[in-house]
């Protein structure tokens, strides 16, 4: 049964809260008495946690780089192990290695910078219909007669999610590998400025690769399709605000022998660019 937004929002940062063990050790529980896969923005998530929490508060998460190893097993806790290479009089450097029954199933290198004034610009947003005109996501999919897993549904449960426009087709007729969606949470938290980044990295590694299949006879969530993140970097621009909409524009410049990369951009409502995104995933045809 799907949890009130109120509940499944406060779920959701229970959960990327992790556990202090010792002084670079956390631990997530277990999150599922069934079995599955955990969800990779999961980990993503709780591996900055754990790496922000032995950073200086004055130093915020600039950017993040993430490699999947194992697939995570719902039943069973993570523990996550910090290692702090360096401290600067600017920037701060942290290792993750989340680890399960002993084997590691995700590394991760995160890099922290006190905030300081220098040179800027941006891209612009791109024209995009407000929330308020586009159709919820899931009911986009149900229309076009894709199905998603139970236990994603579940993992999206604290988003409000908009499909920004339609993907546009090429002169074939497919599906170009461009995908807009707009998302906050279904309940506000007033987050601070670290939670928002934690919040924002599990929230990213949601529907980006799957930019990578849209030119393609196949959909992402088809037992056709083996689908799966291989890596996954983010830069932080700005802190997000996710009670607020936010923009998620991607794109896959490339696929070929059974790998997809894609890329995003995350806008806030006013336009400004708060993160960008990188992913290399396994999207394999398999035989029916």
């Amino acid at each position: 049964m799907t949890k009130a937004p109120a509940q499944a929002v406060e779920g959701l940062r229970d959960l990327l809260t992790v556990e202090r063990l010792d002084t670079d050790l956390f631990r997530a529980p277990a999150t599922a008495e069934k079995p599955g896969r955990v969800f990779g923005g999961q980990v993503i998530g709780q591996a900055l946690s754990a790496a922000a929490a032995t950073a200086d508060p004055e130093r915020q998460a600039h950017s993040l780089h993430a490699y999947f190893m194992r697939a995570g097993d719902v039943q069973k806790p993570i523990i996550y192990r910090v290692l702090s290479d360096f401290d600067g009089g600017s920037f701060s450097s942290r290792r993750v290695v989340a680890v399960q029954d002993g084997r590691p199933i995700l590394n991760l290198a995160a890099s922290f910078h006190r905030a300081e004034e220098g040179f800027a610009h941006a891209c612009a947003m791109p024209q995009v219909p407000s929330p308020a005109e586009c159709p919820d996501f899931r009911a986009a999919l149900e229309m076009t007669g894709q199905k998603m897993p139970r236990l994603l549904l579940e993992k999206l449960a604290p988003f409000d999610i908009r499909v920004g426009k339609p993907s546009p087709q090429g002169r074939d007729g497919s599906q170009l590998p461009t995908q807009y969606l707009w998302f906050k949470l279904a309940h506000p938290l007033g987050l601070d400025a670290s939670l928002q980044r934690v919040l924002l990295a599990y929230a990213s590694d949601f529907a980006l690769l799957t930019t990578s299949v849209l030119p393609h006879p196949a959909t992402f969530f088809s037992p056709q399709l083996q689908g799966a993140s291989l890596d996954h970097a983010m830069w932080f621009h700005a802190t997000p605000d996710t009670d607020d909409w936010l923009l998620y524009a991607m794109d896959s410049p490339w696929a070929g022998h059974a790998r997809g990369f894609a890329r995003g951009s995350l806008y806030d409502s006013s336009g400004t660019l708060v993160a960008n995104t990188a992913q290399e995933g396994l999207i394999r045809p398999l035989n029916p």
